[in-house]
Order: structure tokens, then C-alpha cells, then sequence
């Protein structure tokens, strides 16, 4: 990758971490238009750069951090499925991860669900605690974000709504989710590197990519959980549902008339 094309990848990828339409799907489908070949460091950029967008949540939330213990022990609870579910399918996991029609054909179908969903989970209770119980719920819902193109904001958003949270407070515990799961699945991928043959060779010759790309989606980031949260307390999924279904709908058509977007 030129630099050109780790910032347009890293700005991909802060715009889309915190919003309903797949970070992956998206960071997939640019590499496919930029011509990105999936080779072993660009397969882990596009993870650790994630690292960026977890200091987004940082930085905004920080005083939501120091909270009572039961708090860390919730998020805990929630991360849990996606941690066993990843480490039983990583490699069926990271097959996916290439294959460009399952990101459009998810993108779609997502989409189509969005356009419902608001009356379908949208019916909050007076009562905003998040229970043990929920919080594994809203976990069990995370799991299916592994499928590329589904998007891990929505599915844990979505699970929050369907244990009667609000939009917002779904949303934030999405993001302060966020954190254990990104920072887990960028360490691990990070440790696998260093422990290959090549992986500290290969993070040396790539360091300035790795720094910038986590900047890049640290500041960016930092400005679309703003603007998420804003619009999505006022308007809802819809919006996202239609643009997911353009989205999908656009890349499915070049991909039948034979534009190349294997990565």
C-alpha cells in the first residue's frame, strides 16, 4: 500500500467503526476499488488500525470509564461470545473476510432490515439498566457481526434495543463494547505477526503505514461518533438501511458486469 491508499483506508475506517453499515465490509470493498491486494500486512492494518478508533471511545467517554466494578464485569460478560466464537472459526472467519459477494449480499440484506427495525425493537421501558442477563444478550447479538458486511454496530445496537434500551444508551454500550472486543481482536492478530517467521521484519517495513492509519482513524473517528449519535437519537436506522441497499446494490452490479474486486 502507498500512503494515498492508507489514508483513504483509515478514514474508511473511522467513519464507518461506529456507524450500522460494516467497518469491514467497507474497508473490504475499498481495497477491491483501490486495487489492495490482501496480503499478510495489509490483512493486519486493517485490523490494528481499529486500535485508533477504540481511542476515539476513549477520549470522548473517558469519564464514563471510572465506574462502579459491575460495570467492567458487564462489559466482560458481553464480550465473551465473541471472544469463544472467534477463536473456534478464526480461520472460517478470515476466508470470509476476502470474499467480496458476501459483504454486498450482507450489506443488502442488512439494509432491508434496518428499514424495520426501529419499529420492531424501538419500544424502550423507563428502566436504562444494563443487567447482567442484557449485557450477555446484547454479546450473543455481537456474534453475528463476525459474518463481513453485517456491521458490529448494528448487531449490538439492535441487541440492546431487543432488551428495551434506548437508542442512545444501546449505542453508547455498543461503542464502550467496542473496546474489549477491537482491542482483543487487534492484540491477537498483532501476536500472531510477531510470533511468525517474518512478522517483526514485516512490521518494520510498515511501522509509518501502522501510525498513520491509527491516527487517521483515531481523528476521524472521533467526529462520526458524534454525528452518529446525534442522528440516530432524532431519526433512527432508516437512513443507514437505504444507504447499506445502494451500497450493496452498486457493488453487486460492477462485480456482474466485471469489475474486479477480488482483494
Amino acid at each position: 500500500m502507498d500512503i494515498i491508499q492508507t489514508i483513504v483506508i483509515a478514514i474508511v475506517e473511522g467513519l464507518t467503526e461506529f456507524l450500522p453499515v460494516s467497518s469491514t465490509g467497507h474497508m473490504i470493498i475499498t481495497q477491491g476499488l483501490l486495487g489492495v491486494k490482501s496480503t499478510e500486512f495489509v490483512k493486519l492494518f486493517t485490523i490494528c488500525i481499529q486500535f485508533g478508533a477504540i481511542l476515539s471511545v476513549l477520549v470522548l467517554y473517558w469519564k464514563r470509564f471510572f465506574q462502579t466494578i459491575s460495570f467492567y464485569y458487564k462489559l466482560f460478560v458481553a464480550f465473551i461470545p465473541a471472544a469463544i466464537i472467534g477463536f473456534l472459526l478464526g480461520d472460517f472467519i478470515d476466508s470470509l473476510l476476502e470474499n467480496v459477494w458476501v459483504v454486498a449480499i450482507m450489506l443488502v440484506l442488512g439494509g432491508v432490515f434496518m428499514l424495520f427495525c426501529d419499529k420492531l425493537f424501538n419500544k424502550p421501558e423507563q428502566d436504562q439498566n444494563i443487567t447482567y442477563k442484557k449485557a450477555l444478550k446484547i454479546g450473543l447479538f455481537q456474534c453475528i457481526a463476525m459474518i463481513p458486511g453485517v456491521s458490529r454496530s448494528m448487531a449490538t445496537i439492535v441487541g440492546g434495543m431487543s432488551q428495551k434500551l434506548t437508542r442512545k444508551t444501546a449505542a453508547e454500550f455498543s461503542f464502550f463494547l467496542a473496546v474489549p472486543t477491537m482491542l482483543a481482536a487487534s492484540g491477537y492478530k498483532l501476536l500472531k505477526t510477531l510470533t511468525s517467521d517474518t512478522g517483526v521484519e514485516l512490521l518494520k517495513n510498515n511501522l509509518n503505514e501502522l501510525i498513520i492509519g491509527n491516527v487517521v482513524a483515531f481523528v476521524v473517528a472521533l467526529l462520526a461518533i458524534k454525528f452518529f449519535i446525534n442522528f440516530l437519537t432524532k431519526y433512527g436506522f432508516k437512513a443507514f438501511g437505504y444507504y447499506r441497499i445502494v451500497a450493496g446494490v452498486a457493488i453487486i452490479l460492477l462485480m456482474l458486469f466485471g469489475f474486479d474486486m477480488s482483494i
